[in-house]
């Protein structure tokens, strides 16, 4: 029988198990990633190891030039499709003083940084500005929005933020004290619209999409060497009509006038026809059926006038 201390332990070690997962990395990201810093190249382990645009990070509050000894509240936000929390960290360079506030903590390696301690967003801590004029103050801000599925896999998304504050003075505000802070972000706007795709959805519309482009370009072939067969055959014929028939046979002119005019009349409809479905949106079919009776009535035209032309043989003066 286990003992009720060693039962107590397997449980909390249970708890451990399965919270770490939920919360992914509740103490916040590591402040080293191999020989580079977390805060200035990402949270590599996380999404495709490169930033997204796709998760827009904000940070509001920041002054466009800093007082002396004067502290600021900054909130830090994370905006992403569908993941809805995650994690941030954020470090001046040990310029000033970072204060944690809610959701947050100071990162054990680097004091002078801070990070959350807890999934979530909309983290709200202070920033002070240092006693003495240091020049600009640099900042870098990451941050990770997590799917919530415990994994680090490409379903997370992170983006990197680098910003300055100038140093005092060298900014002014026209009198707008709404003017003396400001909201600073990063990351693509449009892609909050666009969420994340079932896989088995995507799948079935990506065959779809396939499906229609082989009906599409198969039509197109068929119909394209179908009028090239049906082009070649016409000229095939003129050409052993002449070298081996005679020539056209003869039609009098009491009724090759007519049938020009006739011949004629329609290859002019279809050719204003053929020009007016060019310049709208009909469909590659109608084009190139309108387009192929074009052809075909000024082909007849053209047999109205070489049978006019041919000299008549004894049948015909019969």
């Amino acid at each position: 029988m286990l003992s009720r201390n060693t039962r107590l332990l397997m449980v909390g070690l249970m708890v451990l198990l399965f919270a770490a997962p939920a919360l992914g990395m509740p103490g916040g990201p590591p402040w080293k990633n191999g020989d580079s810093l977390v805060v200035e190249t990402g949270c590599t382990c996380h999404g495709d190891g490169v930033p997204s645009t796709e998760v827009v990070v904000s940070i509001s509050g920041v002054p466009r030039s800093y007082t002396l000894d004067e502290t600021y509240t900054f909130t830090v936000s994370l905006q992403h499709a569908s993941n809805d929390g995650g994690g941030f960290m954020i470090w001046d360079y040990n310029m000033g003083t970072l204060t944690p506030g809610e959701g947050s903590s100071v990162v054990a390696d680097e004091p002078g940084a801070i990070g959350q301690n807890a999934v979530g967003n909309d983290w709200v801590f202070t920033w002070t500005a240092p006693s003495e004029d240091v020049g600009i103050i640099p900042f870098q801000l990451v941050g990770n929005a997590v799917n919530g599925n415990g994994n680090f896999d490409p379903g997370d998304a992170w983006n990197i933020l680098s910003f300055s504050i100038s140093e005092p003075g060298s900014t002014t505000n026209d009198g707008e004290e709404e003017l003396a802070v400001r909201t600073i972000s990063v990351g693509d706007y449009d892609s909050l619209f666009v969420a994340d795709v079932d896989p088995e959805v995507a799948e079935a519309e990506r065959q779809a999409q396939i499906a229609e482009t082989f009906f599409e370009e198969g039509n197109i072939y068929y119909f394209a060497t179908f009028s090239i067969l049906l082009v070649a055959a016409v000229i095939q014929g003129e050409f052993y009509q002449r070298k081996f028939g005679g020539g056209h046979e003869h039609l009098d002119k009491s009724l090759a006038i007519p049938q020009g005019l006739r011949r004629g009349a329609l290859s002019a409809g279809l050719l204003l026809l053929f020009a007016y479905v060019m310049d709208n949106d009909s469909g590659w079919q109608t084009k190139l059926a309108v387009g192929m009776c074009t052809l075909w009535a000024m082909y007849g035209v053209y047999r109205t006038i070489e049978q006019a032309r041919a000299e008549p043989d004894a049948k015909d003066l019969v």
